[in-house]
C-alpha cells in the first residue's frame, strides 16, 4: 500500500515539474508558438508556370484553409527564372465575391465590386516575395512580412 502511494505521489510530483518547469524552459521566449503550415507556398516548375500564364494569363491559387488569402501569381518579362510576382487575389477588406478577374484584352485585373481595374504587376495590392528556387521551383514566401515585423497591407509592388 505505501509502495502504491508513494508512486502516485512520484507520479503527480513528475508531471508537475513537466508542466512547470521542463516545457516552458523549450521554448526561449516562454511561449508556444503553434505553426500550422509552411511558410512558403511552393507554385511549382517556373518554366512550366511561365508557359501556363503566357498562354491562360494569371494563375489564381486559393486559400483552402481559411479562404482569407487567395493569391494570384503573375509573370512578367520573357525570362522564366525572373519577373516572378504573387499578390492578393482581391484588394483589402473585401469578401471572396470581389475576387479580381484577369482581362486577358486589356492586360488588367478587373474588379468585379466597384469595376475599377488594377495593373498586370498588382499594383495597389498586397505583395509576397516570389523567387525561383536553384531546382527551378516559383517559391511565394507567404509570411515574410510577419517574420520581419512590418504591416503586411503595406508590402506594394516595387
Amino acid at each position: 500500500m505505501v509502495l502504491a502511494v508513494a508512486g502516485i505521489v512520484l507520479g503527480i510530483a513528475l508531471v508537475l515539474v513537466l508542466f512547470v518547469v521542463a516545457i516552458p524552459s523549450l521554448t526561449e521566449s516562454g511561449k508556444v508558438e503553434v505553426k500550422l503550415g509552411p511558410d512558403t507556398f511552393d507554385a511549382g516548375p517556373a518554366d512550366l508556370r511561365a508557359a501556363s500564364i503566357r498562354k491562360d494569363g494569371p494563375l489564381l491559387f486559393s486559400d483552402v484553409a481559411s479562404g482569407q488569402r487567395d493569391i494570384y501569381i503573375q509573370h512578367l518579362g520573357a525570362d522564366d527564372n525572373t519577373g516572378w510576382q504573387a499578390f492578393d487575389a482581391r484588394r483589402p477588406a473585401t469578401d471572396r465575391s470581389c475576387t479580381l478577374r484577369w482581362n486577358a484584352d486589356n492586360s488588367v485585373f478587373d474588379d468585379p465590386c466597384d469595376g475599377s481595374t488594377v495593373p498586370a504587376d498588382g499594383e495597389g495590392l498586397v505583395h509576397y516575395p516570389a523567387e525561383v528556387t536553384k531546382d527551378g521551383n516559383v517559391v511565394v514566401d507567404l509570411n515574410a512580412a510577419r517574420r520581419s515585423g512590418t504591416d503586411a497591407s503595406t508590402t506594394t509592388a516595387p
